[in-house]
């Protein structure tokens, strides 16, 4: 399996979260199917050229989290039911709402505008999708 990740060096985030993320996605869009095997430590390290302990510390975390399964001598692979919420979602979203709340004050938008922007952009969302 190819990986098609890439590694920003000038991202201000560590690489084995660049890392996380990206498999996250490529499982989240289907391009690594559940319970499929994913590239080993030793191939991603050298496809990416990193460290294998970068890779190792991805995958582990990745492990932790739920979205992959390893076991030792044996590939590591999907997770038949990967856990791709991250509490870094939750935490984006806290700091996009209170930013969003303080954009909302500097233009004066009330309390109730600002609940029907809200509402009327999760409308939106709903009809954008399938």
């Amino acid at each position: 399996m190819h990986s098609d990740l890439v590694i920003a060096r000038a991202d201000g985030r560590p690489m084995y979260v660049q890392i996380m993320e990206q498999i996250k996605q490529r499982i989240a869009v289907g391009d690594w199917p559940r319970g499929e095997e994913i590239p080993s430590i030793r191939q991603l390290a050298v496809s990416l050229s990193v460290s294998v302990i970068t890779i190792k510390r991805a995958y582990l975390e990745l492990e932790r989290e739920g979205v992959i399964i390893t076991q030792h001598g044996k590939p590591s692979r999907v997770a038949a039911e990967p856990n791709l919420t991250s509490h870094d979602h939750a935490a984006d979203l806290a700091h996009h709402v209170t930013e969003v709340a303080r954009l909302a004050a500097l233009i004066g938008l009330s309390h109730d505008d600002l609940n029907a922007r809200l509402h009327d952009a999760t409308d939106q969302l709903k009809k954008e999708q399938p």
